[in-house]
């Protein structure tokens, strides 16, 4: 398994933060979350997750009747704005991992590629074959993985793009406090900003 780093800290909440931090596939679900919703929101729903069902086995997930699993989705607090159709893109998720990987998430980034480890490029692509990651999302993942969790196979940066720059406040990748979080926000808002401007 690939090496973890430490601490950290991406919604506030110490114990919701500790399982992102010491489950791998916690951080994954979570980022699969970030998508019309505040970041630290996301990143709260596995624990949610975890809480109603007693577990986040992939397994468990990917067996769960789909009906039942909405209905923990959707439960207030739901684990997302779209609750429902994010339960259906979170099982998703779970069977990929399950079918592709056997269950272990961190073989995403620790089974080998073509010649030997996984390279940036190779384990973005993995990412990118997920159900619910695109290109943008499949970097930023990559991004905190290398910037926050120790996992730095060759050419990480480049295939994360500027989501891998040092000192930058472009997603949840660099979310390390509260004030770091509003900056990202911040950051956020901005680009949104522009790219309605100059449409």
């Amino acid at each position: 398994m690939a090496p973890m780093a430490t601490d950290l800290w991406i919604t506030g909440d110490a114990d919701t933060d500790t399982l992102l931090a010491e489950d791998p596939f916690a951080l994954l679900v979570g980022m699969l979350l970030d998508q019309q919703y505040p970041m630290e929101h996301a990143f709260a729903g596995p624990r949610k997750i975890k809480d109603r069902l007693g577990t986040l086995d992939p397994h468990a997930i990917a067996d769960a009747d789909p009906d039942e699993f909405v209905a923990l989705a959707t439960t207030p607090p739901a684990i997302h704005r779209y609750g429902r159709s994010m339960a259906g893109r979170v099982q998703a998720v779970a069977r990929a991992v399950v079918d592709d990987y056997d269950g272990d998430v961190t073989r995403i980034w620790t089974a080998p590629g073509a010649e030997g480890p996984p390279t940036g490029a190779e384990v973005l692509a993995r990412l990118q074959a997920l159900p619910g990651f695109g290109k943008q999302k499949a970097q930023i993942f990559l991004a905190l993985l290398g910037k926050q969790r120790g996992v730095q196979p060759q050419g990480w940066r480049e295939a994360a793009g500027h989501y891998a720059d040092e000192g930058s406040r472009r997603s949840i990748a660099d979310v390390t406090s509260a004030e770091s979080l509003a900056e990202v926000r911040a950051f956020k808002k901005a680009a949104k900003a522009a790219a309605k401007s100059s449409a």
